[in-house]
């Protein structure tokens, strides 16, 4: 194959010439095939690095095929092609042209073979994403935009901080396993965290997917953390760090979850607390817990693609995502209904649905590390997911009080990418051995042994139990009818309030400063015209003899002088 035949280019080709493409049924072609195209171009080349080149001694590579690029190549290439039919309805261009450059950055980035390469998608993955978000139009997703942009753009400085660094220690830009021994490893990991929204740096997504376009944030929900997610999986893996960091991913935003109004913001705090599975893997590092992390991660981008599906199509529908808004949509919804349930299930990790295939590899691997805390929080984690994505989310919007709105059931093409992506979340739990087969370690698991399968139905089933007795009794925390703040605090309040002082102090002081330089500019201008003006003593007429004479006295001192 040419040497630049990617599936990066074939993406970025696409959106170059999508604008040329007429309107109609071709153009909304183009999204869907390239993914098809992109598995095309990579699936049938043997392990190798394809696509390499020197740029001033450093080896570049476009294209690193390996199991572990591989899978999450195919999961990323499979979500482009269902967010494409998803959005079919779509007829902007230009969200059509940046779901088009952030998949290919995404799936560029995944395949680099050097940290050169991964810097560039990386950034592409930053600046194609933000149009999704701004293509809202609105004053308040600009400002939502602005501030992701910062944010994912600031990562990508750090991660080139990093990459620098490396190449003055080493001599070496590849991408490979790393230890947290230096300045340059350092820099790499906190730009990988900050994308994987690690605790204290995570508010970026809470803040910008809820504000995206009803497509762009299935798409948003995809890419970004789970290319994190990879790089981690490539460049720290049995680090033991991400143990730690990962269980408190898991844990911290159920109880956001919990009170949240915006049922998408709710997503984005389920999304958030199940990344904490896959960095927990990451940290423990075994074989089992590798595997687990990556089939998690393709797990979660089905189901939770699936569920901002179904929130979307709402959103599309009735014009709000906001709990308090919604209620009662069974009635008229009832298909987008069936397919939240199947996300909700799936994320709960009931037995037979993708969710309990991949989790239970996670908590095996953690019970076998003997990490006692770690399994616990994420057991209470996973029973969160349940109760905040499983049970209250579909409860307050299709069920719960009636609203009264009686929209449409969501459109065909929906349907189509809802039901797909449901059907890959069931044939997943009920035929692991195939997703299995497609990780990198061969490692023997049997996720349905009676043990397991009881353990988990317990689970649920006591979880469900207190759900059903707490809306009964109506002990359930009420949604959140304002803007629920959480590390977004800091600089939404104190940050907020210091930066209005400081524009309060700058400004005073400018004031004072050039109400004190007009004064004294002032009182020079009146000197001068005191002096030069019609009435000053150098406005006046002088005697030729005056002047005659001064000129004399001037001339004296000056021989005087001179003699001297």
């Amino acid at each position: 194959m040419p040497e630049l035949l990617t599936p990066a280019t074939v993406y970025v080709l696409a959106a170059v010439l999508l604008p040329f493409v007429p309107r109609g049924v071709l153009r909304q072609l183009v999204p869907v095939l390239v993914p098809l195209a992109g598995i095309a171009i990579f699936w049938p080349l043997q392990p190798g690095t394809y696509g390499t080149f020197n740029v001033m001694g450093m080896h570049i590579g476009l294209m690193r095929i390996d199991d572990l690029s591989r899978i999450f190549g195919l999961i990323f290439s499979v979500a482009a092609f269902l967010s494409a039919i998803y959005a079919w309805h779509v007829r902007d261009t230009i969200q059509q042209v940046a779901g088009l450059l952030y998949a290919g950055s995404a799936i560029g980035a995944v395949f680099a073979a050097d940290l050169v390469a991964l810097f560039v998608f990386w950034e592409g993955t930053a600046i194609a994403s933000v149009f999704l978000i701004w293509a809202r139009r609105t004053e308040g997703a600009f400002a939502t935009g602005m501030r992701y942009l910062i944010i994912q753009v600031g990562s990508g400085v750090i991660l080139m901080a990093g990459v620098v660094l490396l190449y003055f220690d080493t001599g070496s830009v590849a991408f490979s396993r790393m230890q947290l021994d230096s300045l340059a490893a350092w820099a790499i990991f906190i730009a990988f965290g900050i994308k994987c929204a690690f605790p204290l740096l995570h508010n970026w997504m809470h803040d910008a997917y809820p504000a995206a376009t009803v497509s762009g944030t299935v798409i948003l929900s995809v890419f970004t953390t789970k290319l994190a997610v990879y790089a981690l999986l490539r460049g720290f893996a049995g680090t033991e760090l991400l143990i730690y960091i990962g269980a408190t991913m898991a844990l911290f935003p159920v109880f956001f979850a919990l009170a949240e109004n915006d049922l998408r913001r709710v997503l984005t705090y389920s999304l958030n607390s199940q990344l904490g599975f896959m960095v927990v893997g990451a940290g423990i590092g075994t074989p089992l817990a590798i595997n687990g992390s990556i089939a998690h991660a393709v797990c979660s981008v089905l189901y939770q693609a699936l569920l901002f599906m179904g929130i979307g199509a709402v959103l599309h529908r009735t014009g709000t995502a906001r709990a308090t808004a919604l209620g009662g949509l069974y009635r008229t919804m009832p298909l987008t209904m069936i397919f939240c349930l199947v996300g909700g299930a799936s994320i709960a990790a009931f037995p037979f649905l993708s969710g309990f295939v991949s989790k239970s590899l996670i908590l095996s691997a953690s019970g076998y590390e003997k990490h006692l805390y770690v399994w616990l929080a994420l057991l209470l984690a996973s029973a969160g997911a349940f109760l905040h994505t499983g049970l209250r989310l579909p409860w307050l919007a299709f069920f719960g009080s009636d609203s009264g709105k009686r929209p449409k059931e969501a459109p065909v093409h929906m349907h189509l990418a809802m039901g797909l992506t449901a059907l890959l979340c069931i044939g997943i739990g009920v035929f692991p051995a195939v997703l299995y087969g497609l990780l990198p370690n061969d490692v023997a698991y049997e996720p349905y042994t009676v043990s397991h399968i009881l353990s988990q139905l317990q689970l649920l089933a006591f979880v469900a139990l207190a759900f059903a007795l707490s809306v009964k009794l109506r002990f359930f925390p009420q949604a959140a009818r304002g803007l629920l703040l959480d590390t977004d605090w800091i600089y939404r309040r104190p940050l907020s309030a210091i930066l209005g002082g400081m524009r309060y102090l700058v400004s005073g002081s400018w004031r004072f400063a050039a109400r004190v330089t007009t004064g004294r500019v002032d009182r020079f201008i009146a000197g001068v015209y005191r002096a030069h003006g019609p009435q000053g003593p150098l406005a006046r007429t002088w005697p030729t003899g005056s002047m005659v004479l001064w000129i004399a006295v001037l001339l004296g001192m000056t021989l005087v002088l001179t003699y001297i």
